[in-house]
């Protein structure tokens, strides 16, 4: 258990010195990296599918997009296949360092993963995955009715 709570505390870490460095807040990189992800993906990011991946409203997501738009950090433009929407993209400066900070810091991961044998790596998996299925919240009593 003190490991994973090494490895929680260095993501954290990371995290925040990230997130200074790129002058945001935990909600704009979570939106850089949905945008990141589409693109990689190959998929049109809209304001709506935005919203729906962070879980707050269009307002909010309105403020967000005016926010990094300001910043420099995204771009809006017409969907190239619906008219009523826009499609948004990460500017190229900002992608290059989110993938700078997070990315290079990211790859890592996988340089650990690849020290390990298959057997080792398949023991890992099996232990994350557990660990996962073992705190994943369902009906718990003392959980609100709107979080379970």
């Amino acid at each position: 258990m003190e490991a994973l709570g090494n490895l929680r505390d260095a993501e954290q870490r990371l995290s925040q010195a990230s997130r200074r460095y790129m002058q945001l807040n935990e909600t704009d990189m979570r939106a850089l990296h949905y945008l990141i992800v589409c693109a990689n993906r190959e998929l049109v990011a809209t304001p709506s599918g935005i919203a729906g991946h962070l879980g707050v409203s269009t307002a909010a997501t309105t403020k967000l997009l005016d926010r990094l738009e300001r910043g420099g950090h995204i771009q809006r433009a017409p969907h190239p296949t619906d008219r009523r929407a826009l499609a948004i993209t990460i500017t190229p400066e900002t992608r290059h360092a989110a993938m700078e900070t997070v990315g290079r810091q990211q790859a890592k991961r996988f340089y650990a993963a690849a020290r390990l044998t298959p057997e080792e790596r398949d023991v890992v998996i099996r232990f994350l995955a557990d660990m996962t299925e073992e705190i994943t919240l369902r009906d718990e009593a003392w959980l609100p009715k709107d979080e379970g």
